[in-house]
């Protein structure tokens, strides 16, 4: 599932303030809604359910082990009701993402990743001698417990499809809704409910502020694991509300982009990329926030900026940018470029406007941020100084969209695993899912369970 992008050297903080504002007052307010056990309750029952979560959670253990297949019937039928009805039942929710989920729901494919992530045999207990001690010893697969889901709120449906690998996986799932949630995530579950009640008792969604310390500890206690999706501060929060022992299952933001070292066709590629740009609005970890050019000239460099700006204009013309915080927002970054650029601080930048879009050249080969929405950087990066350049961001490398002649691609996409990459993609495709992906090299489902050993 895709994230948020993020800026691991930030800057522009108060431009940053001001574009939550203008986001947030273009998303109605809603009334606070917790999903509890099966039942709707209003905010302000919050303090009473979290006094008996954890006497409710242990009685959940207690009782039958969560059968995926019940998950997985439940879930394939909600799917089938979001490809009929989906952008009826949830007005407002992007189309794409109403989409994704029926796709990523369907039973088919949710079998398809238990098997890929967790083995062939993942439901099965095997028997083994091992090379010395016991005779024979039992191993199998058992979920964590209870986990702790802190979802990111830069998707709709993202938030759910946390609780869900919670409940493929066997386990009670507790979810803090980000803030600005819009409501999309209780609905889902209480028409999930409705498929498979007996899934009621494994669910457990609270609209609780992140300010709200106390909650949250609460809720974390309860946890065998915890799922954060968010930036570093975040995790850091995360990190000191953890227990000890507990399992920190830490999804943070990630940074993507391009690599151009010649073309196998210019004209598609740069077409594709310029459409995945201004469609994803390089707001996901996925999307390109930055162009490497395989090159130490900066003529090359601003020779590419050139053919590429009438490739974004084009696109964002076509595509466009559906909501008032976009346009704001897009021209409050392109204003700050020019404003920083004029005023001496970025000397080394200079700035290509199109009708909608921009391009920025840049002396240095640091990747970065960029100003998002259809403004996206240029800079010189030979091939031989791709390892030594990326490994100052290790850890935060996603995806690379990597545009090249053929006989290229295979030297080049090792250079870029040798770096840290995860994911090496067509350009057009950097932001594509599908079913069985990893999550910034990891398979998810792993890290929801754990290994039982019972001697024979």
């Amino acid at each position: 599932m895709q994230r948020i992008a993020f800026r691991p050297k930030i800057n522009h903080m108060e431009l940053r303030h001001v574009f939550i504002n203008i986001y947030t007052q273009t998303v109605k307010d809603g009334e606070k809604m917790i999903l509890y056990n099966g039942k709707i309750y209003p905010e302000g029952e919050q303090e009473g359910l979290l006094n008996s979560l954890e006497k409710d959670v242990n009685r959940t253990l207690e009782g039958f082990t969560l059968n995926s297949d019940k998950v997985i019937e439940a879930a394939d039928r909600l799917a089938r009701q979001l490809e009929m009805e989906g952008t009826e039942l949830f007005s407002g929710a992007d189309e794409g993402m109403i989409q994704l989920a029926a796709d990523s729901l369907r039973g088919e494919n949710l079998r398809f990743r238990l098997k890929r992530e967790l083995g062939k045999n993942y439901g099965k207990e095997s028997v083994y001698e091992p090379a010395y001690g016991l005779d024979e010893v039992k191993v199998r697969l058992a979920p964590l417990g209870v986990i702790f889901h802190i979802a990111a709120g830069n998707a709709d449906v993202l938030p759910a499809f946390s609780v869900f690998e919670g409940l493929l996986t066997g386990n009670v799932n507790i979810l803090k809704l980000p803030q600005g949630d819009s409501g999309i995530t209780v609905e889902i579950f209480r028409r999930l409910l409705e498929e498979a009640p007996e899934l009621a008792p494994y669910i457990y969604i609270f609209d609780t502020p992140s300010s709200d310390v106390k909650a949250m500890e609460k809720m974390a206690s309860i946890a065998d694991g915890i799922a954060v999706w968010g930036g570093d501060e975040a995790v850091k929060a995360v990190r000191r509300l953890a227990h000890p022992g507990v399992k920190l299952i830490e999804w943070g933001h990630r940074l993507s982009f391009a690599y151009v070292s010649g073309f196998e066709n210019k004209t598609a590629e740069l077409t594709a990329l310029a459409e995945h740009i201004i469609s994803t609005k390089q707001l996901l970890c996925s999307s390109c926030q930055t162009i490497f050019i395989d090159t130490d000239k900066m003529s090359e460099v601003k020779e590419f900026c050139r053919e590429l700006l009438p490739y974004l204009d084009s696109a964002a013309e076509r595509l466009g940018f559906d909501e008032i915080g976009s346009y704001a927002e897009m021209t409050l970054r392109s204003y700050s470029a020019r404003l920083e650029n004029h005023l001496g601080r970025k000397q080394d930048r200079f700035i290509l406007n199109g009708r909608r879009c921009s391009v920025t050249a840049c002396t240095d080969s640091e990747l970065e941020l960029s100003y998002m929405y259809g403004n996206v950087l240029v800079k010189p990066l030979p091939a031989d100084d791709i390892l030594p350049q990326l490994r100052k961001c290790k850890g935060y490398l996603q995806t690379a969209g990597l545009i090249c002649a053929p006989s290229r691609r295979p030297q080049l996409t090792e250079i870029l695993v040798r770096s840290g990459v995860n994911r090496i993609m067509r350009a057009g495709n950097m932001s594509a899912t599908f079913c069985g992906e990893a999550h910034d090299g990891e398979y998810p489902l792993r890290r929801y369970k754990r290994i039982i050993n019972t001697e024979v």
